[in-house]
């Protein structure tokens, strides 16, 4: 019988810490197959608003940012580590061509509601293709419509996700997502946590624990 890896990990779509999490995650997940290949691994996307209050149709990016770190050089700082960091993760982010910064509940519900539809990797395409949508095109996914045509280029239904998107900004609360100290936050065989957009090494690391804990408890 192989070993199971169950992997949750909670997010929002505005956090480029997440989708740096997202590709430390994924070279974590290439080692450990290589490492140990009977291991089946599960893998769960928890939703986690950071800005709930948001207007339904969002904020200026560059005024919000402006006004939360509160000169234009500190954005200018900020965005030179986001970088930076994104850079070791091998991913390219154009943060010059976002123009709000939305609210993302709905962006949400269109994920959770993806669950019951399609295969696993459609989703994960799905949710590959909303990062890309906000940090490399600038695209706004506070918008319905835009959110409903890149849910149909990766081969869903728009009718059967249309009536989940509310248009009213109203907050998206997933189920434990409360039990997350911030995000990313990544759970291992529902008992080993990490948070923040950790090295690979060291989610490989806490895989290995997650994986050889029951039979070091056997022992």
């Amino acid at each position: 019988m192989s070993a199971v890896l169950q992997v949750e990990v909670f997010f929002d779509f505005i956090c480029p810490w997440c989708l740096i999490g997202k590709r430390q995650l994924e070279r974590a997940l290439l080692q450990l197959q290589h490492e140990r290949p009977g291991v089946r691994v599960e893998q769960q996307w928890h939703g986690v608003q950071l800005l709930p209050h948001l207007p339904a149709e969002g904020v200026p990016f560059a005024a919000f940012y402006l006004e939360r770190l509160g000169s234009a050089e500190a954005v200018s700082l900020r965005q030179a580590q986001v970088q930076r960091a994104a850079s070791v993760a091998g991913l390219d982010l154009d943060l010059s061509r976002i123009a709000q910064m939305p609210n993302t509940a709905d962006a949400h519900r269109l994920l959770a509601c993806t669950a019951a539809l399609g295969q696993p990797a459609q989703r994960d395409a799905l949710l590959e293709r909303l990062f890309a949508a906000y940090f490399q095109h600038g695209e706004n996914l506070g918008d319905g419509a835009t959110l409903l045509a890149i849910a149909q280029a990766c081969g869903f239904d728009t009718a059967q996700l249309a009536p989940v998107l509310r248009g009213n900004g109203q907050p998206y609360f997933a189920p434990g997502a409360s039990a997350a100290q911030g995000v990313p936050h990544f759970v291992f065989n529902k008992r080993l946590d990490v948070s923040g957009a950790q090295s690979a090494n060291a989610l490989l690391l806490a895989m290995r624990r997650a994986l050889d804990e029951p039979e070091e408890r056997r022992a």
